[in-house]
């Protein structure tokens, strides 16, 4: 008996060591690891990674971006079922443990105890997940999980029950970047959480533990058990009823890929915002849940989108048929699965499908699609090249087709029918603004983004040709010419100090001799405009000309500027076309309105400067007239030659002088600064109105709208063409060209090339909009003058011109020409360009 009580004793002190021993082991691991525990309560406050959404000024999305589908839900909008599911599933005590299960901790113990296995099931509550997901690594080790319970213990003690489902239901991975069950709802059934079935509910819930071998889409049958399973799982736990378990069980799997798309297309926009948000908020500014709304008008996006595809298809097929972009050598077994895989990769660009030809059938082709179908091509799909579908192509080669739908089929119906058609050697660009403030209402910036993402609206630089002759002729009625005033369309030579010689000519190859310049800018007279150039001084015009936004190391410091020789981008020239539309305020184009973060809050307004016609603003620094030489009342008489002197004005017999009105105060917003003078702000738009009445414009009357107007541009071998005009309260550029800078083809004239899609767009933008006034401002006195350019007497005829006041004087000293003066006109001027 002593024997075994000492043996009892000694027992018992070696348990109550291994005891102390145990505490002390467990007590040291738990100051280490506790002591690296971070503060959970930074769980209230979390930023879950959430993609940028970008959006139209009228609320429909543009575009998505960032690494993750994740959008983020309140607990309080998780339908019941979804978090039983949930619960189901993961951890049917969640809400009785304080963070661990100590029961699931005891079943692990004992698998690992009886099991060869290193991992086994059970033991993680969905705090421990929760811990794990936000806190520790995936890599497996009994110190990790040690922290883990430790951390759930903490959460438990800081959170709610249900603010840590919430993490978990916004946190967890459910496959294909889905991040979140409202993510993964929308993805896999394209629903939102309280729409979905059950058996849609059952079937999420199963994905986070297996989100690659269950996911539904990759593995169905896999995903189908643990669909059932966590159906009978919420039917044993009482959550729902076993009959509506059976049911649930029954239903087919379906889920299927659903993309959230974009409901305004405007790729070449949200990529510009996407550049934009980036250097604004930085590199992780794409996951932090911002919601960008642009200046984007939907509808005429949309415009603008069919109007460049419209005009570069009716431009190519003007010019034929080029051969396929490419050739697949076909084995002769290979059929439509075969020729499907070679285009996969190859996207449809401008509303073209790509197809490989399979073979010829009575003049038609049979091709296969990039989804593995086959199609019927008939011998009239390419009506517009002249010849038989099967006439232009071969077995393998790579073609467009563009589908045909009937004109009742409902949106999403399959078509009728295919086109030959191809993809269009031209690029084009089109930029549309609000006037007034600059707001970017619609932007296209080539062909097809999904073709090429070069933004050829606001990265090309490209020259503008005529259509830069507005700002010359602004430069040179602020130094004191006018629309009558006469210039010189004779030919005229100018040499370098290394004897090169630059002889300018006009496009028609004739000349006019002495001519108004409102005539030489409705005729687009080249020579008027080098002498119009010459006579004010290039410095002075370089000057002036950036006013408009518009680069001065971007102009030519030579007289060829006054040809457009300079390298502008479409917008840039938008930018500078709004200052005469808007009576002289510079405006930046602009394309942000507003950017909110994920809670709502706004993190930025826009206030652009906005123009005020009735503001009243200091005029712009050096406008007034200058001395300058070789100019005598609008001639330009070569060197020698006197200025013309400002006039003060004074009441005239023949002239109207418009009221002076109190000027307005400024508006409540940001003011724009003034550019121009509004005076002479309103003479070009009235000259560009002419343009389009009776000049290279005159297509654009079929608008039927007197407030449309604008100028045509055309650069050398016609390797641009642009239109760049105004209507109701925008301001629009349309280029088209080649982005290897190769001509366009023979007489592809600015009005011929790209003047159609300006209309087309016009069209649908003016459309229930006001006619734009053009008012003479203040300071303007109406005349008439004959067409030689001489002031008549009041009453008598002649042509109505609105001129500054202090410009009057000038012009009552200015002689008339006759044809007797024309025709001793020299027939060629020679002159320094230095």
């Amino acid at each position: 008996m002593p024997r075994f009580r000492s043996l009892l004793r000694w027992a018992l002190l070696g348990a109550l060591g291994l005891a102390v021993l145990g505490l002390i082991a467990v007590g040291t691991l738990y100051y280490m690891v506790s002591s690296r525990l971070p503060d959970v309560a930074t769980l209230r406050n979390v930023e879950l990674q959430e993609p940028m959404y970008v959006y139209a000024r009228d609320g429909r999305l543009m575009a998505i971006y960032g690494e993750t589908r994740r959008y983020p839900v309140r607990i309080a909008e998780v339908p019941e079922r979804v978090k039983q599911a949930f619960i189901a599933v993961e951890d049917n005590r969640f809400y009785q443990h304080h963070g661990v299960d100590y029961k699931g901790v005891a079943r692990a113990v004992w698998l690992l105890a009886t099991t060869n296995d290193k991992r086994v099931p059970g033991g993680s509550t969905i705090t421990q997940q929760v811990a794990r997901q936000f806190f520790l690594s995936s890599q497996y080790s009994y110190t990790r999980k040690f922290a883990e319970m430790l951390l759930a213990m903490k959460m438990e003690r800081v959170l709610s029950k249900d603010e840590i489902l919430e993490l978990y239901l916004n946190k967890s991975f459910f496959g294909n970047r889905a991040y979140g069950v409202a993510a993964a709802s929308e993805f896999y059934y394209g629903k939102p959480l309280a729409q979905l079935s059950l058996d849609e509910v059952a079937s999420l819930a199963s994905i986070p533990k297996f989100p690659s071998s269950g996911n539904p889409i990759s593995n169905p049958e896999r995903a189908r058990e643990r669909r059932d399973y966590a159906l009978g799982r919420m039917a044993d736990l009482g959550f729902i009823p076993r009959s509506e378990a059976q049911a649930a069980q029954a239903a087919p799997m379906h889920a299927s890929p659903h993309e959230r798309k974009p409901e305004v297309y405007a790729p070449y926009v949200a990529e510009m915002v996407r550049r934009e948000m980036l250097a604004r908020f930085g590199g992780d500014v794409l996951n932090k849940g911002y919601h960008v709304t642009t200046t984007i008008d939907p509808a005429l996006q949309a415009a603008a989108d069919k109007a460049v595809r419209d005009g570069l298809t009716t431009y190519d097929h003007r010019h034929g048929w080029n051969k396929p972009e490419q050739h697949f050598e076909l084995a002769d077994g290979d059929g439509a699965a075969e020729a499907a895989a070679r285009i996969r990769a190859v996207p449809a660009e401008g509303g073209l499908l790509p197809a490989v030809v399979l073979r010829s059938a009575g003049g038609g082709v049979e091709v296969a699609l990039a989804d593995g179908s086959t199609a019927m091509v008939g011998s009239d799909a390419a009506r517009w090249t002249g010849k038989s579908a099967a006439s232009l192509v071969a077995r393998g080669d790579l073609v467009r087709l563009r589908p045909v739908f009937a004109a009742d089929a409902p949106a999403g119906s399959a078509p009728s029918g295919y086109q030959l058609d191809q993809i269009p050697q031209a690029q084009a660009a089109l930029v549309s603004l609000d006037a007034d403030n600059g707001a970017l209402r619609a932007l296209v910036g080539g062909y097809s983004f999904a073709g090429n993402k070069f933004n050829r609206a606001t990265q090309a630089r490209r020259q503008p040709g005529s259509s830069f002759k507005p700002f010359v002729y602004a430069a040179a009625f602020e130094r004191g010419f006018n629309p009558a005033s006469i210039v010189l369309d004779a030919p005229v030579v100018f040499k370098d100090r290394r004897g090169h010689m630059w002889r300018p000519q006009n496009d028609s190859g004739n000349f006019a001799g002495p001519m108004r310049l409102r005539e030489a800018l409705v005729q687009s007279r080249n020579l008027v405009s080098v002498r119009l150039l010459d006579a004010i001084g290039v410095d002075y015009a370089r000057k002036y000309i950036s006013h408009f936004g518009i680069d001065e190391s971007a102009l030519p410091p030579n007289l060829s500027m006054s040809l457009g020789t300079a390298s502008l981008s479409p917008i840039t020239v938008a930018g500078g076309y709004a200052v005469f539309a808007n009576g002289g305020f510079r405006v930046t184009p602009w394309f942000i309105d507003n950017v909110r973060d994920r809670d709502g809050k706004v993190v930025f307004q826009e206030k652009p400067p906005t123009a005020c016609r009735s503001c009243a603003v200091a005029a712009q620094p050096g406008a007034a007239p200058v001395q300058v030489s070789n100019v005598v009342d609008g001639f330009n008489l070569g060197p020698g030659g006197s200025a013309p002197k400002p006039a003060t004005a004074k009441p005239q017999a023949n002239a109207t002088t418009t009221a002076t009105a109190e000027p307005a105060k400024p508006t409540d917003g940001v003011l724009a600064p003034r550019a121009i003078d509004p005076r002479v702000a309103y003479q070009i738009v009235s000259m560009m109105r002419d343009v389009v009445q009776r000049g290279t414009g005159t297509a654009a009357k079929v608008l039927g709208r007197e407030d449309v107007a604008g100028k045509t541009g055309s650069t050398n071998d016609h390797r641009d063409a642009w239109f760049s005009g105004l209507g109701g309260p925008y301001v629009t550029t349309v280029w088209v060209g080649r982005d290897d800078f190769k001509s366009l083809g023979y007489r592809e004239y600015g009005g011929k090339a790209a003047l159609p899609i300006w209309i087309d767009y016009m069209r649908s933008a003016l459309k229930d909009q006001p006619i734009a006034a053009n008012d003479p401002p203040e300071g303007m006195v109406k005349v008439s003058v004959s067409a030689g350019g001489r002031l008549l007497p009041a009453g008598s005829g002649g042509i109505t011109e609105y001129v500054k006041a202090e410009d009057l004087e000038r012009m009552e000293s200015v002689v008339d020409y006759d044809q007797e003066q024309q025709d001793a006109a020299p027939d060629e001027e020679s002159f320094d360009i230095f």
